[in-house]
């Protein structure tokens, strides 16, 4: 299992952390998804490594930025 740490922009509620984490959790592999919205830190847990793209990627479609 891996996990990379992301740090996400612009997300100021519980309605941002659920679109980053519904979005992120729709990649091929991801196991889990923890936000902390006070610092921006995203935590992916993948039963594979995952592209880094693919989180931006994510992430953008949510309506964020990847840092």
């Amino acid at each position: 299992m891996a996990t990379t740490t992301y740090t996400v922009k612009g997300m100021t509620c519980e309605h941002c952390v659920g679109a980053v984490k519904s979005e992120i959790g729709k990649i091929d592999g991801v196991t889990s998804v923890d936000v902390d919205l006070a610092s921006g830190a995203v935590r992916v847990g993948s039963s594979a490594p995952v592209a880094d793209a693919d989180i931006a990627a994510a992430v953008d479609e949510a309506g964020y930025e990847v840092a």
